[in-house]
């Protein structure tokens, strides 16, 4: 992986540590797709958390963030970073939409707990 790759992939993790995310999950989509080299997945407690955690991402990753879709009124928030794009959900929409089991094919690890960017998929 990229340096810049992983420090942006790290500075989002921690960001989403420091504001309590549930269950964020790295996903290595860069083998089977253009669009990017890692998803970041993460869930959020209610609307208000949602709103707060993309706005923290946001902040952190100002320099990189080259586009957000959703809102304080969405279920998923997307903020796209070129190399990383960052899923937020709510709870229900992200067992919905289990983007997990969609790339279900490729690497993905905890990214809770000290998990660092490149950590071996389980």
């Amino acid at each position: 992986m990229r340096a810049i790759a992983e420090d942006l992939l790290n500075r989002a993790i921690r960001c989403l540590q420091d504001h309590q995310a549930q269950d964020p999950v790295v996903i290595e989509v860069g083998p089977k797709t253009v669009i990017a080299d890692h998803f970041l997945i993460a869930t959020a407690r209610s609307g208000t958390h949602l709103s707060a955690l993309a706005e923290a991402l946001g902040a952190a990753l100002k320099d990189d963030l080259h586009h957000q879709e959703g809102d304080r009124h969405s279920s998923w928030v997307l903020l796209d970073c070129r190399d990383l794009i960052i899923h937020l959900f709510l709870p229900e929409a992200r067992a919905f939409y289990a983007l997990e089991r969609l790339w279900g094919d490729v690497a993905s690890w905890p990214a809770g707990a000290g998990a660092e960017a490149g950590g071996a998929a389980p």
